[in-house]
């Protein structure tokens, strides 16, 4: 396993070796044995790699005597995405976060920009958040950027720290001993920074795991962890004593004087993590055709990933967002810091997380070009996150303002396979649904034109449109104050006729005046029944309208042409009479 490992992150490593290293190159691989993950999976990870670095097949071949993955190979050239947040940064991160063994009794290993105390004897010591999981990160402008996090996860953080002990003491009549008796992290805890509650506590570890229950109002997480040393200080006196002998003699003996004390410091140490609660939940409305297909709207508080409109799962609708994976490049050096020196090094572990981008792709169903069929969609504007992406991140995100898919409506044929379940952005985490009402019944119409009246110049229609079952009219106006109206807007329906758009009153008629010959189908193009009830099907009917057809018609035709060509007869007789006198003049010349 450790072999595919290597194989699967270092890809470019031949090119990074020779390079100078910077926060843009792949990162070190991380010297652990096992990952949980296939060399394929472990090739996807590496999203904020240097992807210039191109090595060949036959190079890698040459340089690790084995051969890689296409997944490998299409890895090291560009980055690979998701349809759905993955599950192999939770496995990557869980496991290389277990591999941390720190920097040992008297070196302590910590990111360059780790919260440090100290005390007597403890120092240089940190309680820094190394991942938190699930999460996601989500890229949805330059300037905004959330760390989406599950109701229920897991923290892991890295503790660690040095013991500095005192040097002993020593002096003609005295002398002090320093040793170190143990050291351990006692305790680490998890609490809501906001006010203060503790969500989660375990015993001492270098790499403490809390399983936590997020309130829905936290805003900070904060990490402490415990850590106690204790030092055996053993001070010795010497002393010089006169002490009277036998018949009156003295002498001089030097009394020695052990005591032995055992002195403990406990300090904490601390980090703090933003996140955002993942918890959504979903407004759905519901509809039936006429021929049985569903519709089916929603509209979502917190970004989401999907919705899965049957229970097999054969049909799909995806949102704006997609997905990518990245190590935290905080973690690619740790410095090693004793008490005499301090230097950097590469990490030997590597979080990895899930980010999510707006795609140019944009919303879409599954399967293409078949049931289910996107009918609308609803967003706010906002802005490409595409520059402040890190340069090395080559992903398909928008390069323009774009509509974030806030709501959106669908039709489907799913029939008894009907199912629904909204996917966040989140991995594991599905949106709770909120249901409006019993579905609507979408009810069928009938479109109709008649000829009014006509003249060789214009026509004038009757459009007729009706409830298909029950011949009510349906008259089209604006319908103001709709609940969605917010997210909506748009019109109440209106016929399409030509170049003309026409509502009908409130008999469900409409005249419309056409001046060009032709065929024209009338299109019934209802408001969406998100918005309305009741709700209509769509219909259209065909009128077709020439001059030729009517006795007017022909005679006006006749007069039209008489008026095109009197002017050619005249030219023509003119210039018959002209030729003809210039004949006889040529003739008696």
């Amino acid at each position: 396993m450790k072999r595919i490992h290597i194989a699967a992150v270092v890809v470019a490593g031949l090119l990074v070796a020779t390079l100078t290293t910077s926060s843009t190159a792949r990162p070190p691989t991380p010297p652990t044995a096992e990952n949980g993950l296939t060399e394929n999976e472990s090739a996807t990870l590496w999203s904020r790699d240097d992807d210039t670095g191109y090595i060949s097949n036959e190079a890698y071949r040459d340089a690790y005597g084995e051969s890689r993955s296409a997944v490998a190979q299409v890895a090291n050239a560009t980055d690979l995405t998701f349809r759905e947040p993955p599950a192999t940064a939770a496995t990557w991160t869980r496991n290389d976060h277990a591999a941390f063994e720190g920097g040992g009794r008297d070196t302590s290993a910590y990111p360059p920009d780790a919260n440090l105390t100290g005390g007597e004897y403890i120092a240089a010591a940190h309680a820094t958040v190394f991942a938190v999981a699930p999460s996601t990160v989500t890229h949805r402008t330059p300037n905004e950027t959330h760390r989406y996090v599950a109701p229920n996860g897991t923290l892991r953080g890295i503790v660690d720290y040095r013991v500095d002990v005192p040097a002993d003491e020593r002096s003609d009549s005295r002398t002090v001993e320093y040793e170190l008796a143990t050291s351990s992290v006692e305790e680490a805890r998890l609490y809501d920074d906001g006010d203060d509650r503790l969500l989660a506590t375990v015993n001492g570890s270098k790499t403490p795991a809390l399983q936590y229950r997020l309130p829905s109002t936290v805003e900070t997480l904060r990490l402490e962890a415990d850590i106690n040393a204790s030092v055996n200080v053993t001070a010795t006196t010497r002393e010089e004593v006169t002490v009277e002998g036998p018949n009156g003699t003295t002498e001089t003996r030097t009394r020695v004087r052990t005591r032995t004390e055992t002195r403990s410091e406990t300090i904490t140490a601390t980090d703090r993590y933003a996140v955002t609660p993942y918890d959504p939940s979903v407004l759905v409305t519901t509809a039936r055709y006429p021929d049985g297909d569903r519709g089916v709207a929603a509209f979502y508080t917190q970004p989401w990933q999907g919705l899965v409109l049957t229970r097999n799962g054969s049909q799909r609708v995806r949102g704006v967002w997609r997905f990518y994976t990245a190590r935290n490049p905080r973690w690619d050096r740790l410095t090693y810091a004793s008490e005499n020196t301090t230097e950097q090094r590469p990490s030997p572990v590597l979080p990895v997380a899930v980010h999510a981008y707006p795609s140019r792709l944009g919303p879409r169903t599954d399967p293409v070009a078949r049931s289910p069929t996107l009918l609308r969609v609803w967003g706010s504007p906002y802005e490409t996150p595409a520059p402040a992406l890190p340069e090395t991140v080559h992903v398909d995100v928008v390069t323009q303002a774009y509509t974030a898919s806030d709501g959106l409506a669908v039709r489907t044929d799913a029939g008894r396979h009907q199912g629904l379940t909204v996917r966040g952005i989140v991995r594991g985490v599905n949106a709770s649904i909120q249901r409006t009402g019993p579905p609507q019944d979408i009810r069928p119409t009938t479109l109709d034109v008649r000829v009014l009246s006509r003249t060789p110049e214009q026509i004038r229609l009757q459009v007729t449109l009706q409830n298909a079952a029950t011949g009510e009219p349906i008259g089209l106006r604006s319908r103001p104050g709709s609940r969605y109206d917010s997210v909506t807007g748009g019109r109440a329906g209106y016929i399409e006729l030509g170049p003309q758009r026409v509502q009908t009153n409130r008999s469900g008629e409409a005249t419309v005046t056409l001046t060009e010959p032709g065929v024209y189908t009338a299109r019934y193009v209802p408001g969406s029944w998100v918005e309305h009830d009741p709700a209509y099907t769509r219909a259209k009917a065909t009128v077709r309208w020439h001059p030729l057809t009517t006795v007017d018609g022909w005679f006006a035709l006749l007069v039209r042409g008489l008026q095109w060509f009197l002017p050619f007869a005249l030219a023509l007789y003119a210039g018959r009479k002209l030729g003809q006198v210039f004949s006889r003049w040529g003739g008696s010349l």
